[in-house]
């Protein structure tokens, strides 16, 4: 199946709109992590493998609200329980600060013993997680070194693969998706787990991969005869060359993605709806996003010839002369 074949589309011209709409969601994201900060104590919403605590899963037989749950657990003395919905509207997960060695036994009997005098033996515990608060700043610090070598590991690949200029695009669209996808992460309050930090590194390879493609595209058509092309217009021709492979590759990724995120349950749906934004923005900025921060490089450094291409030009006139 052939789509785009042939296409002509001005993106470099709609670069000004890209970038206003990635300036909004930059803002939108910020915004979104100071408000968390204010409210919550932390920009993102770790979960229980980052903050450390014990992770509850509970199943009702029946139908019941947030707000029942936590007025039974208050009744209880436990005011520190953060509660939210999982899943269907009978099951909930119980967030406790404190973690416990025996956390399997002694988490399920403080929670069945606050619930069940307001909900009775229609209640029952389906899942029990703990992390101790060491183990969850030394994640955290290992998501955050795993995704910063990720990037530095790319930028020495590009540089030595191609040009300098090429890897500081890459890594400047890669930052920008991280960004925009962090941001959302948070005004979403979607959970940030073990999960999401893989979803994040799959990110940067799909990101830096979709971008690569469009770039050695770039770089092929640089050595071929300008015929008084500008850099502007090559960039151009490259994104509309590559927009077949770039449509086909993100649109059944994305399918399959938003397949997951409606039929794969509530286990997988934060990992799937992370990847899904993530691939879009990606998407989205191997287009408009990497090549106009090569242009932008190209302008204020601009592109010295080797020395041999500069000389071949001299002896031509040369040999003209001598005719």
């Amino acid at each position: 199946m052939r789509v785009f074949q042939n296409a002509n589309y001005p993106f470099m011209q709609w670069r000004r709109r890209a970038y206003i709409l990635t300036a909004i969601l930059f803002l939108a994201g910020f915004v979104a992590m100071g408000l968390n900060v204010g409210r919550y104590g932390t920009w993102q919403n770790y979960g229980v493998d980052f903050t450390g605590g014990t992770l509850v899963q509970v199943q009702f037989q029946r139908p019941v609200t947030v707000e029942q749950i936590r007025g039974a657990s208050r009744a209880a003395g436990h005011t520190e329980w953060e509660i939210t919905r999982f899943g269907t509207g009978n099951e909930y997960v119980i967030r406790m600060p404190t973690f416990r060695e025996t956390a399997q036994e002694t988490s399920q009997k403080r929670v069945l013993a606050a619930l069940n005098p307001a909900f009775g033996n229609a209640v029952k515990v389906t899942r029990v997680e703990a992390v101790g608060p060491k183990v969850g700043d030394e994640l955290q610090w290992s998501a955050l070194l795993a995704i910063v070598l990720s990037m530095v590991a790319t930028l020495a690949y590009l540089w030595f693969r191609f040009e300098w200029r090429f890897g500081l695009a890459a890594i400047g669209a890669t930052g920008h998706d991280l960004i925009i996808t962090l941001g959302i992460i948070a005004m979403l309050r979607t959970e940030v787990n073990l999960g999401t930090v893989a979803a994040l590194l799959t990110i940067v390879g799909y990101s830096l991969n979709d971008t690569i493609v469009v770039f050695d595209r770039i770089r092929e058509n640089l050595t071929k005869p300008r015929h008084g092309a500008s850099f502007t217009e090559i960039l151009n021709r490259s994104i509309n060359e590559t927009l077949p492979r770039t449509v086909l590759t993100g649109g059944s990724t994305m399918g399959t993605l938003l397949a997951l995120l409606i039929f794969g349950g509530p286990v997988i749906r934060d990992f799937a709806l992370v990847l899904l934004l993530g691939i879009f923005i990606g998407t989205f900025s191997s287009i408009f996003v990497a090549s106009p921060l090569l242009n932008a490089i190209e302008a204020k450094w601009p592109h010295r010839a080797p020395k041999r291409e500069q000389a071949a030009p001299s002896r031509s006139r040369e040999a003209a002369a001598r005719v």
